[in-house]
């Protein structure tokens, strides 16, 4: 249940590769992580007489369904007025699909619009006139057994941050010794170090994506994130580095790629060099977390007090992006960096 939190006492537990609740105080599992624009999938499978529901742009104990989240229900019209693929409080669904067997649901969150399938079948587009901008996703135990697997996300709303021909947006730290260039393909490529190509555009509570190649044995680089603007190295690093220990993708080397160097190790080395591979990094609040290849690697929150400078403290005011170069060896690209602001709450 890494990257999950409870809001309550139940026995929430992973069985069988999918998470299972069947008795304990009503409440949600949530992510860790708010979440503004989105896709989700998300397989249930839940017993004619279950209530529950997978919530949406939540707070861990939310209090009214139809004010301070979006309740998306599992259970029988026997069992509640708002059946599978419903919005609890807000919308009925257009049609029953059971959920005795497992089910897949789709649900795409775009400001105040959502729509909801079913095993690809629309059951649900509603526009909330007010919408919530963000929050957590929650799986609910309210009464009965209930499983979910294969729970993916999709950030929406992204926006380029790098035109793929030139650099403009970014610019080389005047202290630099690292040297930055477009490839043919259409990456940054950095080499040699140390150094930084910082962003023009600065980011507080946001989601970046990018592609990541390192050319290299463990070659070790980051990005940087709420940095002060115009100084060297002054910002969260999340790091880059593919290596580990004895075999092991459990103990990464020199805090393993998606971990938040001097801070949190990574969890698992989940990337490899000489292949591209994705990372997504989150941060809202004192609260930050990355994923490579798709696996959630870190999740940490910043409990020191706050400081505008993020080497004393927790920094939450907006700040630059960068791309390292570490040393003489560096030789790494990014490409399809995307980024975005999440919603105020």
């Amino acid at each position: 249940l890494y990257g999950w939190e409870p809001g309550s006492k139940a026995d929430w537990a992973v069985v069988d590769g999918a998470i299972r609740v069947s008795q304990g105080e009503k409440g949600l599992l949530c992510t860790t992580c708010d979440w503004s624009d989105y896709e989700l999938r998300c397989d249930f499978r839940a017993p004619a007489a279950t209530n529950s529901g997978i919530f949406l742009r939540t707070p861990i104990v939310p209090t009214d369904p139809a004010k301070d989240c979006y309740e998306l229900n599992i259970a029988a019209p026997e069992v509640s007025p708002f059946s599978n693929g419903g919005f609890v409080g807000r919308q009925k669904a257009t049609e029953y699909v059971p959920a005795t067997d497992w089910r897949t649901y789709e649900v795409s969150a775009v400001g105040g619009h959502f729509t909801v399938k079913i095993d690809g079948r629309p059951v649900l587009d509603y526009t909330d006139p007010a919408p919530l901008g963000r929050g957590r996703i929650g799986l609910q135990l309210n009464s009965g057994l209930v499983e979910f697997r294969n729970v993916k996300l999709r950030p929406l709303g992204l926006t380029s941050l790098f035109n793929g021909r030139d650099l403009t947006g970014w610019r080389n730290h005047p202290e630099s010794k690292s040297t930055y260039t477009v490839t043919p393909e259409g990456a940054i490529n950095v080499r040699n170090g140390r150094g930084l190509l910082e962003s023009e555009a600065r980011f507080g509570d946001f989601v970046l994506q990018t592609e990541v190649f390192s050319n290299g044995k463990h070659l070790n680089s980051g990005i940087f994130f709420r940095s002060i603007p115009g100084e060297f190295t002054n910002g969260y690093e999340c790091q880059i580095q593919n290596g580990f220990k004895d075999g092991d993708r459990t103990q990464p080397i020199d805090c393993g790629t998606g971990g938040f160097y001097r801070r949190q190790n990574a969890r698992k080395v989940s990337a490899d060099d000489f292949t591209w591979f994705p990372l997504t990094l989150v941060a809202h609040g004192a609260h930050m977390a990355a994923w490579v290849n798709g696996v959630q690697v870190s999740d940490w929150t910043d409990i020191r007090p706050a400081d505008p400078n993020p080497r004393k403290g927790l920094r939450t005011e907006a700040g630059t992006l960068s791309l390292q170069g570490h040393d003489p060896t560096t030789d790494l690209s990014f490409r399809n960096l995307r980024g975005g602001e999440m919603n105020p709450r």
